[in-house]
């Protein structure tokens, strides 16, 4: 045998002194059936139960392991939860930050801002919005109404723009006016998931 230091020769006296310990307390069959005599209980019952007891043990195990198996999982949905709504909260908090730094309407070529559609050139009419803070690497859910000039919308344009690459961001919406157009006051309003964020109104004629 190798030379111990007495560090390693004090635990292996300890750990003797253990399996010792372990060994005295354990009894034999011999012993188990003196004792169930003693005691006015039949040995031969004793097979059946070992098998009981071990049973017993083996289902204190597993639902100990259950227990842990619920604990994990329970922690692991609080973890969930608690992690979606912080994402939740910050996704909330973007959103809140954007506002309409500039809208105007145009035609597609985006020259000049229109106050008076002519709807009898059937034009094809742009709302263009430019936002500010906009949520970089992000893409918003935006839409727009058309409304005319009873209060009905006429049209509604559910769209997501691109990925966002600065916080100043233009975006828009389209409506073609054909001639059956009601002529009068419209308004078109821009919405960021639901949340008014601009309008704006014209004249068709």
């Amino acid at each position: 045998m190798d030379r111990l230091t007495q560090e390693q020769l004090a635990q292996i006296v300890a750990e003797v002194g253990r399996l010792q310990q372990k060994r005295d307390a354990e009894v034999d069959e011999p012993q188990v059936k003196q004792i169930l005599e003693e005691l006015n209980l039949s040995p031969e019952l004793l097979d059946d139960a070992l098998i009981q007891v071990k049973r017993r043990q083996a289902l204190e195990v597993e639902q100990r392991r259950n227990r842990y198996v619920v604990a994990g999982v329970a922690l692991a949905i609080v973890g969930v939860l608690a992690t979606g709504g912080y994402f939740y909260q910050q996704h909330n908090t973007e959103i809140a930050r954007v506002s309409a730094q500039q809208n105007r309407i145009t035609l597609a070529q985006d020259d000049t801002n229109l106050n008076v559609v002519n709807r009898l050139s059937n034009p094809e009419v742009y709302y263009r919005v430019t936002l500010k803070d906009a949520p970089i690497s992000k893409k918003l859910s935006l839409s727009c109404d058309w409304i005319d000039p009873s209060g009905q919308i006429a049209k509604q344009t559910p769209f997501q723009t691109k990925e966002i690459n600065k916080s100043i961001w233009d975006t828009r919406c389209r409506y073609i006016f054909g001639q059956s157009a009601p002529v009068g006051k419209w308004q078109v309003r821009m919405f960021l998931e639901g949340h008014p964020l601009s309008n704006s109104t014209f004249e068709v004629r």
